[in-house]
């Protein structure tokens, strides 16, 4: 009786434990009350995932599922919002060993397997290696035998999808709302502008796109999207996804929206806000637009660049090579029917024929823009502008004092009149003693002249310069 009594007491003191330890519990994206993603330009992203889950008195193992495959562990951070004081963490994993027919063969190198035939019979065999793969059948050794391999059972250690494993204590048995955010690599966004211009090219109309590719191993579905535009700093010493500063996303309303993006400063960066939610899958690229403007006032600029080595030395041919550059510049201000900053990104200009079908004209890249400031773009070099620089003169004219005279011809062969700017990039201490059109010192080292060229006809500018080295 003694005996009965001292086995039931340690049956029940054993029962608590081993019924923790083999029971997780799971919460899965099925518990998925909100996510709210915020995407950098680095290839990265700071997940917010909030799940409500029931959770008992005690001592709980908890399997956080459906979480990034190229999750930082050392970045995540749970918390309950429902009793945040009554849920306490005592240890973190990050189970990543995932279930493949490689991990299973190597989980069983050693152990005895069956290599059953096409008529139902089967070999017992002891997996040596996975390569080949070895077995061992009745003493003798056997390189990729044929037969199908079963296995007896399902390794422990290995799952199905990335998992987040939590030891949790929680004071009280109750449903919980939990919130976990990590960073994720694998997910990143670019800016992409598309410009059509007028015919006159003084009028365009500019729309930017936002491309989110994700390949970070988690569908993120009805989430809250953010995107973060500027150079943020990436601590060097972590290779795969260093720590940065965890910004928490504001949730969106779940009301009907206009599926635009608000932008705002944010520290030293813009963050731009969809209005509404959208689903991010795994594996897929998104599109969603930035931006819209129409009728932005446009400036064509023709552009002929210098050397400074044109002043050091005596040039006895002229010089033909160079070309004539075409740019357009805008200003992104609100008086331009623009004024929201602009994120990096490629923009790509379009131009209708004479049959009214657009044809491509130029691409370029633009930096982060903030309201108000200037954007650049390169189209190319010009067909019906031609330019021609001649040095009429290279004299020396004491130790370290030399005197250069330049004649730049340019022809147009365009039935509008056009203008030529011609930037001179001028070492040294310098002074123009003469020039044939009206000159500007933009900089200690830059002298800009704008030549006007008659329709079909050519325009000469000839200038001076006295220079000290």
């Amino acid at each position: 009786m003694k005996m009965r009594w001292l086995a039931c007491t340690l049956l029940c003191a054993l029962a608590v434990p081993q019924a923790a330890a083999a029971a997780p519990l799971g919460i899965t994206r099925q518990t998925q009350k909100e996510v709210m993603v915020t995407i950098y330009n680095g290839n990265l992203g700071l997940v917010k995932d909030l799940r409500e889950v029931r959770l008992p008195a005690g001592m709980v193992e908890v399997h956080f599922m459906d979480v990034a495959a190229q999750i930082d562990p050392t970045t995540v951070h749970l918390k309950s919002l429902t009793d945040p004081a009554g849920l306490k963490i005592l240890e973190q994993n990050y189970e990543y060993d995932l279930l493949s027919s490689q991990k299973l063969m190597e989980k069983y190198v050693g152990r005895k397997v069956r290599l059953y035939g096409g008529d139902g019979s089967y070999h017992e065999a002891t997996l040596l290696s996975t390569q080949g793969p070895v077995y061992e059948i009745n003493g003798q050794i056997h390189l990729g035998h044929h037969g199908r391999l079963v296995l007896p059972a399902l390794p422990e250690n290995l799952v199905s999808q990335p998992t987040l494993a939590w030891l949790l204590r929680s004071q009280a048995d109750r449903p919980q709302r939990v919130e976990a955010s990590y960073l994720t690599g694998g997910i990143s966004w670019k800016a992409d502008y598309v410009m059509v211009i007028n015919p006159s090219d003084t009028r365009t109309d500019v729309t930017g796109w936002v491309t989110i590719d994700n390949r970070s191993g988690a569908t993120y579905g009805n989430a809250a999207l953010k995107l973060v535009a500027g150079d943020v700093n990436r601590a060097a010493d972590r290779p795969r996804k260093g720590r940065m500063l965890e910004i928490a996303a504001k949730a969106a309303s779940t009301a009907e929206a206009s599926r635009e993006f608000a932008s705002e400063g944010f520290f030293e960066y813009h963050l731009y806000t969809l209005d509404g939610r959208t689903t991010i899958k795994d594996n897929q690229t998104k599109q969603l637009s930035l931006m819209s403007a129409g009728d932005v006032p446009v400036e064509k600029q023709l552009l002929y660049y210098g050397a400074e080595e044109y002043y050091r030395n005596a040039y006895g041919m002229p010089i033909s090579t160079q070309k004539v550059q075409v740019y357009l510049e805008l200003r992104n201000s609100k008086e331009n029917r623009l004024g929201l900053p602009l994120p990096k990104g490629k923009i790509r200009v379009y131009k209708a024929d004479r049959s009214g079908s657009q044809q491509f004209i130029g691409e370029d890249w633009i930096d982060h823009t903030p309201k108000d400031e200037r954007v650049k773009i390169k189209m190319g070099n010009a067909f019906d502008v031609v330019a021609e620089r001649t040095q009429k003169d290279w004299r020396k004219i004491a130790s370290g004092l030399y005197e250069v005279e330049w004649e730049v011809a340019l022809r147009n062969h365009k039935k509008e009149e056009q203008t030529v700017t011609v930037i001179e990039p001028v070492p040294g201490d310098w002074q123009v003693l003469h020039a044939s059109h009206r000159g500007e010192k933009v900089e200690a080292h830059t002298l800009r002249f704008r030549v006007p060229v008659a329709p079909e006809g050519a325009a000469k500018l000839t200038y001076r310069v006295r220079l000290r080295f």
